[in-house]
């Protein structure tokens, strides 16, 4: 009787470890945890008004700072529609990626600037704000390519 029993406990165990491993890392609940995280602020029409000014790329030293300020002012309108998942609008106040860039902000914060960079890229390529939105919600700003942008002027 108590072989059966290790036998029976032993065979549970292999079935839970076969299921746990069959389960892909960061499947459902990782998706869950990152669509339960609300959306910053962002803006879904553009103002009646001008749009404010971002910062001068001089006034960076880093060459891949410089590069996302001088991409974010011909982006304007896009980052204007795009939210920040640095979440500027929780500590600075910020109501969208553009704010970042009006600022100082961005030349600190690596989500901002993949973002920024983002946000450029896929403009170029065609896509709306709202698509781009779409993707950034989705995290894609994670896998921009930064190695273009470590020299001053880059070359896109």
């Amino acid at each position: 009787m108590r072989g059966s029993r290790e036998v029976f406990f032993g065979a549970i165990l292999i079935a839970a470890a076969l299921a746990s491993a069959a389960i892909p890392r960061g499947s459902v609940s990782a998706q869950m945890a990152q669509s339960a995280e609300p959306v910053p602020a962002f803006h879904s029409t553009l103002p009646d008004g001008p749009l404010p000014e971002t910062l001068a790329p001089a006034e960076f030293s880093n060459a891949l700072v410089q590069n996302a300020y001088a991409v974010a002012a011909k982006v304007k309108k896009v980052l204007y529609q795009q939210p920040c998942y640095c979440h500027c609008d929780r500590s600075a106040g910020h109501g969208s990626l553009l704010d970042c860039f009006v600022s100082r902000h961005a030349a600190v914060c690596d989500v901002c600037i993949r973002e920024g960079i983002y946000s450029y890229e896929q403009t170029r390529k065609g896509k709306t704000p709202a698509q781009i939105r779409s993707a950034i919600k989705d995290g894609e700003w994670k896998n921009v390519d930064l190695t273009k942008y470590q020299t001053y002027p880059a070359k896109p």
